[in-house]
């Protein structure tokens, strides 16, 4: 076998130009070369693509690969074509190819040009594709993507159930499987159906020792959270994953209002947009994209520093293959997830119109992420059990990288909740789930539990001096330590392990940490934010800023109500702008006001800040995206081109007194809008001339004054407008 190695090794300097492999993988390219099936198990960014690629390159015949993903397909082929001499050395065959195109490839697999062909595996079903390919000379089959065949893998297709089937039918050669995440459920479920179960299977870690993992409660503040958070890291790129499309859209605004370049990507949008908005992602003209899980699939880009979720995933395989876009270039990435149980509690809600079989399946693998989102223990540590791997909590490496390890909770030794627990298993011959074994420990007595008699049973509601949210975090964490198993076969039966049944003759303590209560600790975390939001404002302050914004008035001639309105002097007296930025973000301001007013504001916040040594808290202002910010585009846009006021009221829905309403708010926040042409229509050039001197002569720009002032000579709305036009052209 040794030359074959070293033609191996020959093979990747000549055709890829690399001078050595990375872990597992020539293991794997040898075991393939000797005809047998292989089954790898590699995390992304781990170099799995070559893995079949270069066996292909080296074998007479074509590889069939099968893969869900067309645009990575795509880029392999791509890739592949800019390596070689022979364009034909790589293909897709897709409905997408004309007949002609077809014809092509066809022509090369049969000339033998073609060492790999890429399939959809709905394109390899089809009988005319089998019937070509069992004329073809294949070397071998890889199944990319492989935990798309277990329906416990968090990306299930049912079409990839039937390749078994359809292999049989072209010629059984050697197979390749290759997966990114697979616990030990999916590993046997791939190896089961596609007939590969004395596989060699090659295992890399799945530890990413610089990612750091944290979760926080989600409050009625997480926009405001996440805001700081990514002000903090200016200029790094992230991705923030959204479950819903609608809340991707509003987040991305959010972002955007507040001064953080950020894009939206999910299916919804049009194909050249989504492709736009990634391009714009890899070439660092956005920072942000906000996403649902369609953004990342063969997105390679190597410096993503963090990665939100802002809502947890339907599962753990799911979450982990999300984090993994972080910090692929080895430096650090922060894995930041907002966790409200009413969030999963949406998500089971969604399982309910599915078949019984799925929702049990889906409940399970929703189970998982509340247990590593609620855990005390290290998370690191938690994930990487998940995945069959076991860790090193204080030398392993990357121990210390997570939130738990970090701020650790205090510990106590649960030696007879464990006890309990393992005979509650015991007593009830290890045929029950963690729910029933907790139900069983409460006293709780659903139907399952009654089928089985078990009130009977001595162990039942002898843990009722506990609530059921301790017992779950005692069976947790009993498995992570090895006391429990899980049956593989039947997904999340528990069953005493040797170390478990040893316990029970000899315990010895079993320490471990309260779980996190989030809902709790949101609460206090929302009530010190209104704290701070009610705090009182600076009364010193406001009345310098009162005199100030009289005498800037005074200066240039205005009324002083144009410059700044009192609730603005306010919210500067509670919050201390001392930048542009900061400014605009006070309400009533916005960017124009900011520009043509704020530079003496400005410098007497500054030194009245040093003056009294007020420490800024980072009480961030986040500006949020009314949902009108559409409105806002549409009214100043129809303003422009002069339609009448009724019909753009009318196009949304609109009262004509909502209409004038909505429009005084675009002027007070700092935005000019043009109603010349709906003025003159209604008054002359005199009445226009009066009423312009009213408001810049007046105190206050209050209507109930004007309207007596003028006893009646013009109409509430003529006044309104009127008002518009004014502050529209002196105070913007």
């Amino acid at each position: 076998m040794e030359p074959q190695t070293s033609k191996a090794q020959e093979t990747l300097k000549k055709f890829f130009g690399f001078n050595g492999f990375k872990g597992n993988q020539e293991g794997v390219i040898e075991n393939l070369l000797r005809g047998n099936d292989t089954f790898v198990i590699m995390p992304t960014g781990g170099g799995k693509s070559l893995c079949y690629q270069l066996p292909a390159i080296m074998q007479e015949g074509t590889a069939v690969v099968v893969s869900p993903l067309i645009a990575l397909m795509k880029n392999q082929v791509d890739s592949l074509r800019g390596f070689a001499d022979e364009t034909g050395i790589a293909h897709v065959l897709n409905s997408s190819l004309s007949k002609r195109d077809i014809e092509r490839v066809k022509e090369d697999i049969l000339n033998g040009v073609t060492k790999l062909l890429y399939v959809a595996p709905e394109s390899l079903t089809k009988e005319d594709n089998i019937e070509f390919l069992r004329m073809a000379k294949i070397s071998f089959f890889a199944i990319d993507e492989a935990h798309c065949i277990s329906e416990w893998g968090h990306d299930f297709r049912p079409e990839y159930r039937n390749l078994k089937n359809i292999i049989q039918k072209i010629g059984r050669k050697p197979i390749i499987g290759l997966t990114a995440t697979a616990t030990p459920k999916v590993q046997s479920d791939i190896q089961k159906n596609l007939g590969m179960e004395d596989a060699t299977v090659y295992k890399a870690s799945f530890n990413r020792p610089n990612l750091f993992y944290e979760v926080r409660p989600k409050t009625n503040n997480v926009d405001r959270d996440i805001i700081r958070f990514i002000k903090k890291r200016d200029g790094q790129s992230g991705i923030i994953y959204c479950l819903s499309r609608k809340k991707v859209e509003e987040l991305a605004q959010t972002l955007q209002v507040n001064g953080i370049r950020s894009l939206p990507y999910h299916a919804g949008l049009d194909a050249s947009t989504r492709s736009k908005h990634q391009d714009a992602f890899l070439m660092e003209e956005a920072d942000v994209i906000v996403a649902t899980i369609a953004f990342g699939m063969g997105i390679d880009k190597p410096d993503v520093r963090f990665v939100i979720h802002y809502d947890m995933p339907k599962s753990l395989e799911s979450y982990y293959q999300e984090t993994g876009r972080a910090g692929r270039d080895g430096g650090e990435g922060h894995c930041l997830a907002f966790y409200a149980y009413k969030d999963v509690e949406k998500l089971e809600k969604f399982l309910n119109g599915k078949p019984v079989s799925e929702q049990e399946i889906g409940m399970q693998l929703l189970q998982e992420v509340i247990a590593y989102a609620e855990t005390a223990m290290n998370r690191r540590k938690f994930l990487l059990h998940y995945f069959g791997e076991e860790f090193d909590e204080d030398a392993g490496p990357g121990a210390k990288n997570d939130d738990n390890s970090q701020n650790p909770r205090k510990q106590f030794d649960a030696q007879s909740d464990l006890k309990l627990v393992l005979e509650t298993i015991k007593a009830t011959n290890q045929r029950f789930k963690a729910k029933s074994v907790v139900d069983t420990l409460v006293g709780k007595l659903g139907a399952i539990l009654k089928q089985y008699k078990v009130q009977e049973l001595e162990v039942f509601n002898q843990g009722a001096d506990q609530d059921e949210k301790h017992w779950m975090s005692v069976i947790r964490q009993a498995i992570v330590q090895g006391y429990l198993k899980k049956d593989i076969e039947k997904y999340g039966v528990l069953f005493l392990s040797d170390k478990g049944h040893q316990f029970l003759i000899d315990p010895v303590p079993f320490m471990i940490a309260e779980d996190h209560d989030y809902e709790e600790e949101a609460g206090q975390e929302d009530i010190i934010a209104e704290q701070k939001a009610g705090a009182s404002f600076d009364p010193a302050l406001f009345e310098m800023l009162k005199q100030l914004t009289r005498k800037v008035a005074k200066e240039k001639g205005l009324p002083p109500f144009t410059v700044f309105q009192e609730p603005s002097l306010n919210e500067m007296a509670l919050h201390y702008p001392t930048s542009i930025d900061e400014l605009k973000q006070i309400s009533g301001v916005g960017e124009g006001k900011a520009r043509k007013f704020g530079a003496p504001f400005l410098a007497l916040i500054q030194k009245y800040v040093d003056d009294n040594n007020i420490e800024k808290d980072d009480g961030l202002l986040v500006k949020s995206v009314v949902n009108k910010s559409g409105l806002k585009v549409y009214v100043i846009q129809s303003t422009d081109r002069k339609l009448p006021l009724e019909d753009i009221a009318a196009a949304k829905g609109l009262s004509m007194e909502e209409l004038i309403t909505e429009i005084e708010h675009i002027v007070h926040s700092g935005t000019k809008v043009n109603l010349d042409y709906v003025i003159e229509d209604m008054l002359d050039e005199e009445a226009i001339e009066e009423i312009h001197d009213y408001f810049m002569e007046a105190e206050s720009d209050d209507l109930a004054l004007a309207y007596e002032e003028f006893d009646g000579d013009y109409s509430e709305e003529e006044l309104r407008l009127m008002r518009i036009k004014f502050m529209s052209e002196v105070a913007n």
